[in-house]
């Protein structure tokens, strides 16, 4: 791998390591106010709305300037969104600002790759930087628990500074300030990452034009026989994993009786299966053995419903890790196949932006539908009862779907491997 490569994995890391801890302290910001769990839930979806209103504007912005330069905003808009939090905002619309920040992050922190490295390291480079991710959502739900715990928290709020009053009174509040500094750290990171040589496209004058370009490149990864297969798994997977942190949130307390800090635990053990089975993935799979695994989708969306029946947390732990594995291993060369179709179609910040868009489409839908259950008394156990028939159902309608294009469309499904497979050996 090229050392700016390493640079990149420093800086997602830091990035999505504040992420994941802020989830959980919105999470405990909001019940410490004493809001309703819906707008617990409401989390979710918020922090996916921009990703979506944006998705025409921000890959064209990220193909538009360095994409080293466009990730450092991109982590100062967080911090902004922080600074709402903290001092008076809703903490829903502060969130959704972080949001903003993530999807102006996204297209950047992707389409480098296909910018510094050849299609043949593709899978290895997605490996590393889902399995990296992965490991930030570990140990950032980790952090988050342990930032709003009392052990952490009473150390914290016990730091006086002289004669400013920071107005920060409470663990939620505590947590937030301290990942204001991580979030800094990830954009130093984003200052050192080199410029790949590739050429610039302008921003047009008039955005609205993006408009009709970004439905121009959606509509046609949507067409591509093989983009459209992993696009739709894809898309699926981050919509129900977007949420499923949430719900293992909400089942923790439902089922053991766990706090958030002890929750945000069992997140972390999906997250370290999702790591493994990324690493392995990225090991054993070539982008031309991407479709493989779409099988492996079925079999999570059946285990997540298997969840309702575990009580035990030396169940659930085992239980979790290998939910977490499938999903990696699913994931991985599927991110892989679409990049590289993205990139060969349309470029690679704009394919990413596609992606980002249908797949927060996913999520927003998806946390809406699970947010106006549970304002409608849907507990948490039905609620993984509805998400695991639809992700296995639709799984197997995505394998239908790739069987009846390997059928109808032989020719054109076997031309598109072997570019994959040539790419793969020689890129």
């Amino acid at each position: 791998m090229k050392r700016g490569f390493y640079t990149i994995m420093s800086a997602q890391f830091f990035s999505s390591l504040a992420d994941n801890a802020l989830f959980v302290g919105a999470v405990a910001l909001l019940r410490a106010g004493g809001a309703p769990e819906w707008q617990q839930a409401a989390l979710v979806p918020m922090f996916a709305l921009f990703y979506v209103i944006l998705a025409p504007f921000v890959g064209a912005f990220a193909d538009a300037l360095p994409k080293g330069k466009v990730m450092f905003i991109s982590n100062a808009i967080k911090v902004v969104g922080c600074l709402l939090m903290l001092f008076g905002s809703h903490p829903l619309m502060a969130y959704a600002i972080v949001g903003l920040g993530a999807a102006a992050y996204s297209p950047a922190k992707y389409g480098i790759l296909t910018e510094l490295l050849p299609p043949s390291q593709l899978v290895k480079a997605n490996g590393w930087i889902e399995g990296l991710t992965i490991a930030s959502i570990i140990l950032g739900v980790l952090l988050g628990g342990q930032l709003v715990g009392a052990a952490v928290s009473t150390r914290l709020l016990s730091v006086d500074f002289p004669v400013i009053n920071t107005g920060i009174d409470t663990a939620p509040e505590a947590a937030i300030f301290v990942l204001i500094f991580i979030y800094a750290l990830a954009a130093w990171f984003n200052t050192r990452i080199p410029l790949t040589g590739v050429e610039m496209r302008p921003m047009p004058r008039n955005l609205l034009v993006l408009l009709p370009d970004f439905w121009t490149c959606n509509s046609r990864l949507w067409r591509d026989k093989l983009g459209q297969i992993s696009l739709a798994t894809t898309t699926l997977f981050w919509g129900v994993s977007g949420n499923l942190r949430y719900i293992v949130l909400a089942w923790a307390a439902a089922a053991l009786g766990y706090s958030v800090t002890q929750a945000s635990t069992l997140v972390g053990v999906v997250a370290i299966g999702t790591a493994v089975g990324a690493v392995i993935a990225s090991m054993r799979m070539r982008l031309d053995m991407a479709t493989s695994v779409i099988p492996m989708g079925i079999g999570m969306g059946l285990l997540v419903i298997l969840l309702n029946f575990i009580d035990n947390v030396w169940v659930a732990a085992p239980f979790l890790i290998l939910l977490g594995g499938l999903g990696g291993f699913l994931v991985v060369p599927m991110n892989a196949l679409l990049q590289h179709r993205g990139h060969n179609l349309m470029g690679a910040g704009r394919s990413i932006a596609v992606q980002n868009f249908n797949e927060q489409a996913c999520i927003l839908a998806l946390g809406a539908f699970y947010t106006l259950s549970t304002g409608m008394g849907l507990s948490a156990f039905g609620a993984i009862t509805a998400f695991g028939i639809v992700v296995a159902g639709v799984m197997w309608l995505i394998k239908r779907w790739h069987a009846s294009n390997c059928i109808k469309y032989k020719a054109e499904v076997e031309h598109l491997l072997e570019v994959a497979r040539h790419d793969n050996m020689h890129g």
